[in-house]
This record gives structure tokens, sequence and C-alpha cells, in this order.
């Protein structure tokens, strides 16, 4: 399989080996040759850059050692590198390649930088953790200046910053797996081996993520969520949580490693205090009688005019929902603005969100609504549905949610300053760049021509379209045709007269040589004359 997806793995192929696994490789500048060629001709018989093509086991097969393509920063990628993932060809989980034997040097051992305490009888997101630096010393971690920590919480669970580095790398890279014992007996833990990527996003179950959310470091719970589906958190890991249910002493290890089996270990004790429970301020930041959302089930909320529904499996843990709503001055918009909760609160699943106008909407602006949501200047936005007299989206996060008019065409720029007459001159030019533009952010469809016929733009970034001059375009006088079209159909259609004929650039004038020696008291003289 082959694939061009723009800010994703731009080009990538996908390899199955006869031996039950499967390699990517992304982030491509350019297949080899003969494939390079197959897939542009693919993208010129479907006019279209993005595209995805799977192939017979006799097409294009492949042997060790030969050359498929050159690495690069196509699609989503931040800087040239090589994407790489190793997966089980039946299901197409990816497995950690380091599992695989390669020549990798490591005999570094994890690093532990933070210990985080969290009262699991509450919801994480309703708590700040309590944080505690480590220390380092000949015999593993400790918690320095506390020989026992002493808590009110019956039920604690913990998190750790932590990460691992390679022989020779000051990369930090994540750690492998951690258990938790308490009095020897292995109560927790995780293993990073191998995930689905419909799975990616329980990383945000895997750490504190409002924490980090609002600045704060990546704190990887030992213990999953009410609401995680267990995946890093294999059973074999997890028989039960912490349960302090008497006040004795109780010592917790906590083992990190990586794959090459490097090891450390945090030691501690703790105890839990009768007088110290009435003390504790974390009791949670909302009172308790406010609406909940609740893990592993269906939630709602339902208000006069806003409504949300939250799927099974979409959130964590318990969340308590917050919600605002504001009256909009915009003379476009046609709802008020409804503010649920904030994306600190991470979502497994889309949330379906129901706004209901609270204006008359005139005809011709019923099928040019636009959904935004918004927060702290982050946007996304959907072509809203009509429901009955409602209006509907799904979105993968809460923030703030309005309903708009979007009665505006997109912009586009000019390939390039107009010459004499109507024809720009672009003999000097390799390449053309077009960079749409559109009052909600929502082009979607962009289509250029050249003479009548599909031009191929790539378009890896997003926002930016570049046609590099070849063969398609023969030296002569050319009619380009661009056509961008926005998520509600509003289209902008232009055409340019283009000039492409063969280029020399001018030859730079040599520079003249200053005549004569410079005589004592005439140097002005001298100088000015030079000039």
């Amino acid at each position: 399989h082959i694939g061009i997806r723009p800010q994703s793995w731009g080009r990538y192929i996908i390899i199955n080996h006869p031996n039950g696994y499967t390699t990517l490789y992304g982030h491509l500048n350019d297949f080899f040759p003969e494939l390079e060629t197959f897939v542009r001709a693919e993208q010129y018989k479907q006019e279209s850059w993005a595209i995805e093509l799977d192939f017979t086991d006799d097409q294009f097969k492949v042997e060790k050692g030969q050359f498929i393509a050159y690495s690069g920063n196509t699609g989503g990628s931040q800087g040239p590198h090589l994407h790489f993932e190793l997966r089980e060809t039946k299901t197409q989980k990816c497995l950690n390649p380091l599992l695989f034997g390669f020549a990798y040097e490591d005999d570094v051992p994890p690093n532990i930088v933070k210990l985080a305490l969290f009262d699991r009888s509450i919801s994480s997101y309703d708590q700040f953790p309590k944080i505690f630096p480590v220390k380092s010393t000949d015999s593993g971690y400790i918690i320095p200046k506390l020989p026992v920590l002493l808590t009110g919480i019956r039920r604690p669970a913990f998190a750790i910053q932590a990460y691992d580095r390679s022989t020779g790398s000051k990369n930090p890279n994540g750690i492998f797996s951690a258990k938790l014992f308490l009095d020897d007996v292995l109560k927790t833990g995780f293993i990073l081996d191998s995930i689905n990527y419909d799975e990616s996003t329980l990383i945000h179950a895997q750490i504190d993520y409002r924490y980090h959310y609002n600045g704060g470091a990546f704190l990887q719970n030992l213990s999953p969520l009410p609401g995680d589906p267990l995946v890093v958190y294999p059973a074999e890991l997890n028989e039960g949580q912490i349960e302090l249910t008497d006040t004795f002493l109780h010592h917790v290890r906590i083992e990190i490693g990586d794959v090459y089996h490097n090891r450390s270990r945090l030691d501690f004790m703790i105890r839990y205090s009768d007088s110290l429970a009435n003390m504790i301020s974390n009791k949670g930041s909302y009172p308790t009688y406010a609406p909940k959302f609740i893990p592993n089930q269906v939630n709602h909320f339902i208000s006069t005019d806003f409504e949300a529904t939250l799927p099974d499996h979409a959130i964590f843990d318990t969340i308590t929902q917050v919600y605002f709503k504001t009256r909009s001055a915009s003379p476009f918009s046609v709802s008020a603005a409804h503010q649920l909760n904030d994306p600190s609160w991470p979502l497994e699943k889309d949330l379906v969100v129901r706004i209901k106008p609270d204006k008359e909407i005139p005809e011709a602006w019923k099928n040019k609504l636009v959904m935004q949501r918004n927060y702290r200047g982050s946007y996304s936005l959907r072509k809203a549905r009509w429901d009955g007299d409602w209006l509907t989206g799904q979105f993968g996060d809460f923030g703030i949610f309005q309903v708009f008019a979007d009665l505006v065409a997109p912009e586009i720029n000019d390939p390039g300053k107009p010459g004499k007459g109507d024809t720009i001159d672009l003999s000097p030019a390799t390449r053309i760049m077009f960079q749409p533009r559109d009052n909600f952010g929502s082009t979607i469809n962009f289509r250029a021509e050249l003479d009548g016929q599909w031009l191929r733009f790539t378009n890896d970034k997003g926002r930016t379209w570049i046609y590099e001059f070849d063969e398609r375009c023969p030296y002569g006088i050319h009619e380009l045709k661009v056509k961008v079209e926005d998520l509600v159909g509003n289209v902008i259609e232009r055409s340019w007269w283009i000039r492409k004929y063969p280029y020399t650039p001018p030859k730079k004038k040599a520079k003249k040589k200053a005549s004569g020696k410079k005589q004592a008291g005439s140097g002005k003289k001298k100088i000015k004359k030079d000039k």
C-alpha cells in the first residue's frame, strides 16, 4: 500500500513481509522512480493529490536492500526524518520496534524525576496531585527527607515522571514498563509493547492529562483510571488497587525498565493516619451535588437551547459538568456561545453537540451554517447539519460551541506579478504557489487546470499548494484556472494567462576597479571621484 496524506504521513509506503509483519515508512520526499511514475499517473487519473493505493501480490515486489524511497519532510513532519513502524500484518497493531533485535546499544537505566500521589476515591480530574521530588542514590531512588509518607488517603494511587535514554544519546524517550509493589506484592503496572492507532488517544488516560494540559510535565499513572480499557495495563499486572485498611507501615516499591532490561527502582514507606484524613484539602474542586459525566456509560447534558451527548466509553474518569452561556454580538452568529467544560478534560470519542438557533435564520443562510468549537485560540469547524429545529456537529474536545453563517467565499493570491498586458511571465520561476485563505479557515477543495486539464499541485503542509514546473507545462502561453471551495460551498474561481519560456538569468556586471593611488591630503577628493 502507498498513500499521500496532507498533514499526516505525507508520502508513505507500507510493505507486507512473508513472516507476518508489516513495515511502514513515512514523510517520504519521493518514491523510487518506477513507483513514483505509477503513483503520479494514478493521481492524474483520479485528479487528486491525496491518494491511497493498494497493490496485488505481483505488483512492486521488493527485496531486502532495495532502494524504495527518499526520506524527507512531507506531511505533518516538522523536520526531515523517517517515520518507521513495525506492525502485525493480521491485526495492524503497532509493535515496539526495539523488541526486534536491532543493533541498538543501550546500557543506561531509566530516570525517575518525580512521584505524584492521588486519591483514587475521587475523580482524578477533581484534584491536584501532591508532587514529591525524588533523588538517585547508590541503592536506588528515594524521597529525600521523607522516611515515611504519611497520608490521610485510604485509596492512594501513584504516578511518576520518568524518561529513558540510550547509550550516547541525549534524547529523552518514554519508559517501556513500570510496576508497583506493596509489601513485595505486585499491585499494578503497565507495559508499552504494542498499540493500535485507534487506541493511541488512550495516552490521555495513561497520563494526568489535566496537569499536562495546564503546563505540567507528563505524569504517567501506574494504575488505570476507571474508564481506561486496559490496553497498556495487562490483567496480570493489575490485581487490585492499593487499600490502606490499617495504620501500619507499608513498603512501596516502584520499578521501571526499558526493552534492554535496564532497571531503576524507587522505595519508600507509607502509612495511613486518621488525624490527617480530616485535614485533606484536596477532597474535590467542585460541589458534590454538581451533575457529573460518568465513565463507561452514555452521558447527556441538556439545557433549553444546547445539548451534548457523550457516547459509551468516551471519558476515562468522572467529570463534573461545567456550563456557561454567552450572548453573541456578531452579525453572522445565529446562536449563543455555549461553553461545556474545556479541553483539559480529555475525550476518547467524539462529543455530539446540538444547538438551537436564537434568531430567525434567512432562507439563504440555512445551507451556509458552520458550527465552531474554540478555546484559547484553538479552533475546529464542522458544517452544521439540521436535525429538526436544531443544528448538530461532532467534536473531539470540550470547549466553546457556536453556530455562524458563512457567506464569504475564499480568497486566493495571484501566481505572480502581471507584466505588460494581461500575461504573467513565469519564465524565471521554478514553481507556482497558492495559499488560499478563508474567513473561517475551512478551505476544503482546491482544483487547478492548465489549458483545461487537471494540474497536480502538492499539498503537504495544509494551506500551501505547490506546482513544480514539469512536462505538463511546455514552453508557451497557457491559461491557468483555479477553483477553491470552502466547507459550506462558497466558491471562488479565477483564471490567468501565464507565459513560460526558457530563462537565462542576467549576468552580473563586473565592478569597476578604482584607478590611481590615494595621495596624502587629497583623500576626500579621491574617494569621491572613485565613487
